[in-house]
This record gives structure tokens, C-alpha cells and sequence, in this order.
């Protein structure tokens, strides 16, 4: 196995430059470095711009937007939340620190999203949220999901990949009650560390506004809306502070330019990979015509029992490939706390098995993505 330093491909490179360290130094100077001043209220200007988000919150995590969300929604004891077992822990944990119930239903074979029909499957009169994830940037089938439900049950999206997807012409993350965006260092658009919730319903968002700010009314204060601000709610510490925010303001702005680079080497390696997939070599990912996707992953799928070795093999060529989510059904803490009996997976528990996610970012160039193609075409038909 070769040592880091002789990497040729890594699997990612963050689209950080001169700009986001010149406006670090000038949030420095000025002392913006706390939560809530005037780079988080830019950055939540410049989001709902994006989305047509009525309410914006920038928050440290998409982990505390998803765990925001279901606190301002009042998802507590008894409530059912439906989602994917293929996906990040935090949709998970968002959960159980509510003390509702997981419920997992199925991905959908040709997305590796949550299946509309077996959502539907998994509906009882307690289910309060279904939590769809836009995998890869590629949205859901909301549609087909929204139809199940009726109140008091709402969508909250997972588009911790998705800033920039759009789902029958409408930017993901606005469709649900809520959407939950990541600015994570393997993400798109990226400040190190991050997040975002999106509401439309103004009472929702004025209380994740309180939870947001420890309980309080701050936010009230700084806009000058009251004239003392106290503890008015339960909550947290959410709030991110203006030194990410600062970074981010200039991510947002390009972020045109990063998705559209992001799609191009995406279709790059559907097109040089299509006569693998021809001869049954591997499985690529799709898109469907209703979406428009943010391009955060592109995933392969081959058979388990030569993931792994394959991966190996890339990385002796100094390729940084990485498979993904463990189902979360057969993680460890889900064992010790609900016990292995689950229904039945099987799509899930075959995409976790077979899933291997290639390099993709602006800073990969052609020569690179031709050595990944390379040694794929090598390595799949020996």
C-alpha cells in the first residue's frame, strides 16, 4: 500500500483559495469572530437569495440543523421518524436525543434513496416526520413521499449534499417543512464546519431562533426588537460563529462555479464508464429527469465481494477511492440499543455492501480523472 505522500488522485480537495483567507484575516481584524453578527446574517441573506427559503438559520452542523429541527417541530416520546438506514449517523441521533423512534424503510435501487413504497409500508398514526435523504445531491422522490402524508406528519430534508439541487424546479431543502444543509469540509460549498436549517412556517422558525441562541431571545435584542433579552425557551448552542460565516460568504459566491465544474467531471466518468457498465462491470448512478443535482458524489456499485480488493488496488496506484454508510441498522450502538430485529433492507444492505465513491472536485483535473477511468477499465475486466 502506497504512503500519503505518494497519493497521485486524493479523494478530496476542499475549493478553498486567496479569498476565503483574506476575508478569515478581515473577520480576525474587525473582531467578528462571534455568532450571530454580520456574516451569519449575510450568509442567511445569501441562502434564502438561493433557495427562496422564507426563513434561514446558520448553525455550527447539518447534525444541529436535523437536531434543531425536530425540536422546534416538537418531535418528542411516541413520535416515529421514518428514514434511511443508509445514511449518516446524525439522522439518527437527531432522533433518539428527541426520544422518538427510528423506523427505517428502504432506498430505492436506481437513486439509492428512500423508497416512496416502502415508506408507505412504514407509516403508522404516529409517524410525526419522514426524513428523506437527497443522497449523492441527487433529490428524493418527494413528490411520491409528500403524497403519503397527512399533518401532523411533515417532511424534514436531509441536503446535507444538496445545496444547489433542485426537485421538479424547486431548490431541495424548501419542499418539506424543513431542509438541513451541511458545510462540512467534504461538501460542495465549505467553511471546515457548518450548517444550515431552512423554514417556511415563521412560528417554527421563531422558536428554533430561541433554541438556537442557548433559550434566548438575543437574536430579538440585536435586531432591536426588545430591550433586554432573557430565557424565554429551552435550547442550545447552535450558533455558529462569523469566522465560518465569513468564509462562507465567499464560497456562496462560487458556487455557480463549483457545481458547474462538479458536473462535468461527473458526466466525464458516466461517459468513459458506460461500456464498463455495458458488460456488467459495475452499476453507475442516475439521474432522473424531474431533478437537477448538485453532483456531490458519483458513486460506483460492484460486486461485494470484489469492493474492497478494488479499492486496494486503486489506492496502490496512488487513487483515494471510499466506500460509504455502514447501514445503520447493523451499527453497533443500534444493537446494544434496539436489538437486531429489522425489517427486511435488502436494497439498503446491498448498495452499503457494494458502494465506492470515485474523486470528484473542481481541483481534480483531466489527466487525473483519465488515471481513475484507467485503472477502473484495468482493474474491472482482469
Amino acid at each position: 500500500m502506497r504512503a500519503r505522500s505518494e497519493i497521485v488522485v486524493p479523494f478530496n480537495v476542499p475549493p478553498l483559495g486567496d479569498e476565503e483567507m483574506e476575508a478569515a484575516c478581515r473577520s480576525i481584524k474587525e473582531g467578528a469572530i462571534g455568532g450571530g453578527g454580520k456574516y451569519t446574517r449575510l450568509v442567511e441573506e445569501r441562502l434564502r437569495d438561493m433557495t427562496g427559503a422564507s426563513y434561514a438559520h446558520f448553525v455550527t452542523s447539518c447534525t444541529h440543523a436535523m437536531e434543531l429541527a425536530l425540536m422546534a417541530l416538537g418531535v418528542g416520546p411516541g413520535d416515529e421518524v421514518i428514514l434511511p438506514s443508509f445514511t449518516f449517523p446524525s439522522n439518527v441521533t437527531c432522533v433518539v436525543r428527541q426520544k422518538a423512534q427510528p423506523v427505517f424503510a428502504d432506498i430505492d435501487p436506481v437513486t439509492w434513496n428512500l423508497d416512496p413504497e416502502d415508506v408507505a409500508r412504514c407509516l403508522t398514526p404516529r409517524t410525526r416526520v419522514v426524513m428523506p435523504v437527497h443522497y449523492a445531491g441527487h433529490p428524493a422522490r418527494l413528490k411520491e413521499i409528500a403524497a403519503l402524508i397527512r399533518p401532523p406528519c411533515v417532511l424534514v430534508e436531509d441536503a446535507a449534499h444538496a445545496l444547489g439541487a433542485s426537485y421538479l424546479g424547486r431548490p431541495v431543502g424548501t419542499i418539506g417543512e424543513a431542509g438541513c444543509f451541511s458545510f462540512h469540509i467534504t461538501k460542495n460549498i465549505t467553511c471546515g464546519e457548518g450548517g444550515a436549517l431552512l423554514l417556511r412556517d415563521r412560528e417554527t422558525a421563531r422558536r428554533a431562533e430561541f433554541i438556537r441562541e442557548k433559550g434566548t431571545n438575543r437574536a430579538q435584542f440585536l435586531r432591536g426588537e426588545v430591550r433586554h433579552y432573557s430565557w424565554v425557551s429551552e435550547g442550545s448552542s447552535f450558533m455558529a460563529s462569523d469566522l465560518l460565516a465569513v468564509i462562507l460568504v465567499e464560497q456562496l459566491k462560487k458556487a455557480e462555479t463549483i457545481l458547474a465544474r462538479r458536473r462535468e467531471i461527473w458526466h466525464g466518468y458516466a461517459k468513459a464508464l458506460t461500456a464498463l457498465a455495458a458488460r456488467g462491470n459495475l452499476t453507475l448512478p442516475v439521474l432522473e429527469p424531474s431533478v437537477q443535482s448538485s453532483y456531490h458524489i458519483f458513486a460506483i456499485l460492484v460486486s461485494p465481494d470484489r469492493r474492497d480488493n478494488l479499492r486496494e488496488a486503486l489506492l496502490a496506484r496512488g487513487i483515494e477511492t471510499a466506500p460509504h454508510y455502514t447501514p445503520l441498522h447493523s451499527s453497533p450502538f443500534w444493537v446494544r440499543a434496539f436489538g437486531t430485529h429489522q425489517r427486511p433492507l435488502p436494497v439498503t444492505e446491498r448498495v452499503g455492501r457494494s458502494l465506492l465513491r470515485l474523486p470528484i472536485y473542481p481541483a481534480l483535473t483531466s489527466s487525473q480523472q483519465e488515471l481513475v477511468i484507467e485503472a477502473l477499465h484495468e482493474l474491472l475486466v482482469s
